[in-house]
């Protein structure tokens, strides 16, 4: 029998900050909503803040695109953040344990190739 997934949060990248690449050397990836501040803005992807409609726990699925990460661990903030201010990193690193309040932490993968318009999507089964 097929589970129903459920999206619990997805946006778009509306703007690729000029710096946010080099964040790729060491597995991160940031996001932040359109307000985000101008010495920040260079190193984020910007995305659309959106609600997010139930709370973000470890084994849910990060999706950028059609690459999906499995949530290894969620930071005490990011739900308060992400749903607020479009804000929170994102760690390709698979750490189980979440060190950062302000990070989502997702198992290791390819990077994925953030691009103007691509979809972020979080899904529950």
């Amino acid at each position: 029998m097929m589970t129903k997934e459920r999206t619990i949060f997805s946006t778009k990248v509306l703007e690729i900050g000029t710096e946010s690449a080099d964040f790729k050397s060491i597995g991160m990836a940031v996001l932040f909503g359109d307000e985000a501040p101008d010495a920040l803005r260079p190193s984020c992807f910007i995305i659309e803040v959106v609600p997010i409609s139930e709370q973000i726990t470890a084994g849910m699925k990060l999706e950028v695109d059609n690459q999906v990460y499995q949530i290894t661990a969620v930071g005490g903030e990011v739900q308060t953040n992400l749903g607020r201010l479009g804000h929170t990193a994102i760690s390709f690193t698979g750490a189980k344990e979440a060190k950062l309040p302000g990070t989502l932490y997702v198992e290791q993968g390819d990077y994925p190739d953030f691009r103007v318009g691509s979809v972020v999507r979080i899904i529950a089964e």
